[in-house]
């Protein structure tokens, strides 16, 4: 085991080389360029084995990974927010191909307005593709993420793409002590890729072509991902009860803090939730029982383990860094449908904080631990509603006042 000190991007990157990589498609987009830098000097410098090969876009770059892994070869790849979506044609199809692959995205804000600070909507956006996910809260996690990630996505009940989720800026520029298991370690660990019936030789009559398929075919085969992605929820704790044999850290599905007579509960994904821990602790000290709830794994969405842990609880925040236009927070939905006809059943509300890289402060934590707690007393949900405070809504206010009095006087010359 070596001690490193590694940002997001970094780490993720040694994840790919101690998975074993052999083809890494690539494009660069802040703030996943680094990602790709560090693998690209790697094989210049000889000290790892694997082809990088720079495309013309996201598009040609996910068709490259999936075609890749259907070849027989292990792949890697990466983006971010615009290049996500840049891809998203080629992230449903490779899904559909069920060729298993990681990749690595940076989250970052979707235009428009034009942002590089994080938050989920780009990773949102493929939440129904058949892709795997992953999310990280820190740089280990990102590191050990990424060999989990293979271990799942190739093992023979599941079969499918991974993404491994870290926030952009927040993470991918942060430097945290990384643990990075030895070479032969994390190759005993992830194993060799069996591409099984995937395969492409010039001697094989065999055809991998996709064909165009009427409802009922259709039907069947989208179906059989969904199945396979559910498979993922019985494999993961396999895989984690041997990373933790091996390795001794542990990743439940679910991270739970502070959990044990929680009343009060946070839920969030990804890096900020580490600011959700240091409310919990907060919060506790002043006599709250509150605590935490992180999912890191979000497809397939732990639904069981959900109601688990959230039986018997007063109220629960979600704070969602993304919106879905017209509906709110797409993690609050999630939950919502998971505790929909429960018995005991917490009270469920929903903010949205974040976006953008917006900070989420103490004092808004403790805002929304009383809010949850009025609510309850009343027996009623509080209306859902953006983290923002009176100061910034001044501000904006004003900034609009000038751009509209700018527009008037050009519309009087």
């Amino acid at each position: 085991m070596t001690r490193k000190l590694l940002t997001g991007n970094s780490a993720a990157a040694w994840g790919a080389r101690l998975a074993g990589v052999d083809y890494i498609p690539a494009f660069p987009i802040t703030p996943q360029t680094e990602i790709i830098e560090d693998l690209a000097a790697w094989i210049d410098r000889g000290e790892m084995d694997a082809r990088l090969v720079t495309l013309e876009s996201e598009h040609s770059m996910i068709t490259a990974a999936g075609s890749a892994a259907s070849s027989g070869v292990r792949a890697f790849t990466a983006t971010s927010s615009q290049g996500l979506l840049y891809g998203m044609e080629m992230v449903y199809t490779v899904a559909g191909w069920r060729t298993p692959f990681v990749m690595v995205n940076v989250s970052r804000g979707l235009a428009s307005p034009i942002t590089l600070e994080s938050d989920h909507n780009d990773i949102m956006a493929a939440r129904d593709s058949g892709f795997l996910q992953i999310h990280c809260a820190t740089c280990q996690e990102i590191a050990d993420g990424v060999l989990i990630a293979y271990r799942l996505a190739e093992h023979p009940e599941v079969r499918v793409p991974a993404i491994v989720n870290l926030d952009g800026f927040y993470l991918s520029f942060t430097r945290e002590p990384v643990d990075l298991a030895e070479a032969s370690e994390a190759s005993a660990f992830v194993g060799e890729y069996d591409p099984e019936n995937l395969q492409f030789k010039g001697n094989s009559p065999l055809s991998q072509a996709m064909a165009v398929l009427g409802g009922g075919p259709y039907s069947y085969f989208r179906y059989e991902a969904h199945l396979a992605v559910q498979r993922a929820l019985s494999v993961y704790d396999e895989i984690i009860d041997e990373f933790e044999d091996r390795f001794g850290r542990r990743y439940d599905m679910i991270d739970s803090y502070r959990m044990q007579d929680a009343e009060y509960v946070f839920v969030m994904l990804g890096s900020f939730s580490t600011k959700a821990r240091d409310a919990v602790d907060s919060l506790r000290a002043a006599g709250w029982k509150a605590g935490l709830l992180r999912p890191r794994v979000f497809r397939p969405f732990p639904q069981q383990q959900i109601r688990q842990l959230l039986r018997g609880r007063r109220a629960v925040a979600v704070i969602d860094q993304n919106i879905s236009m017209g509906m709110g927070g797409v993690l609050h939905s999630e939950f919502a449908t998971a505790l929909y006809g429960t018995t005991d059943a917490p009270l469920l509300a929903s903010y949205i904080g974040g976006l953008g890289g917006r900070d989420i402060s103490q004092q808004e934590f403790f805002a929304m631990a009383d809010e949850l707690r009025q609510a309850d007393e009343r027996g009623e949900a509080p209306a859902a509603r953006l983290l923002y405070t009176e100061h910034e809504l001044t501000e904006m206010r004003k900034l609009q006042a000038i751009a509209q009095a700018e527009q008037a006087e050009i519309q009087q010359h």
